[in-house]
């Protein structure tokens, strides 16, 4: 008999379904709201929530094998993304109409890879909390880091017009779980509001844990 998930296998599920249900959410609202969509944009709607629907599936099972057969903080059975992949997780956005400015000076290939899985769940989830709070705005991925100083990360983006709300937006799950993920990395975490009315997510991780 299996116990429950823990508490990491918990945060990447999050992490894993979250990006892809939130694609599916802006694809299936664009339907339900706009009657004046050609046909073809209508089957890509359509195609990309298929797509993004069966992506997600596999990605559950995949992480419910990693909990079922390797639970905690084990090596997982399935290789997950690091940085390196982050310059295709910003890619695959921007295939989804994303508006995605990514400024990186850091060598994503040398960050030790604990290191890297917890960043690459950081711009995933800077990524994921901007299309839903604010959609169509122009989102910058800043990425800094060296063995000397750890790396360093900024996710920032405009409230859409008209929103006069003064304080963060409602997170869930998604920036407290990102918060524990960080501080286990021994890094640290902020998000405000600045004055000129930008969301900013910020992230230090050290180089070496």
């Amino acid at each position: 008999m299996r116990g429950p998930p823990s508490a990491a296998g918990s945060r990447e599920m999050h992490d894993v379904l979250a990006h892809r249900i939130s694609t599916v959410h802006m694809y299936a609202g664009a339907l339900a709201f706009r009657d004046d969509l050609p046909a073809d944009q209508v089957r890509d709607a359509a195609r990309t929530i298929e797509q993004m629907s069966a992506t997600a599936l596999t990605e559950l099972r995949e992480v419910l094998g990693v909990l079922r057969d390797d639970p905690g903080d084990a090596s997982p059975e399935q290789p997950q993304p690091g940085a390196a992949d982050i310059p295709e997780l910003i890619d695959e956005n921007r295939g989804h109409g994303m508006n995605l400015a990514f400024d990186c000076d850091a060598d994503l290939a040398a960050i030790p890879d604990g290191v890297g899985r917890t960043l690459y769940r950081c711009v995933q989830e800077g990524v994921t909390n901007a299309r839903k709070h604010a959609p169509a705005t122009a989102v910058a991925i800043g990425l800094d880091g060296a063995p000397d100083r750890g790396v360093d990360l900024v996710v920032s983006n405009p409230l859409p017009i008209g929103d006069h709300k003064s304080r963060v937006p409602e997170s869930g799950f998604g920036l407290v779980g990102l918060a524990e993920r960080v501080e286990l990395r021994g890094g640290r975490q902020s998000a405000h509001l600045t004055a000129d009315g930008r969301f900013v997510l910020r992230v230090w991780l050290p180089w070496q844990t």
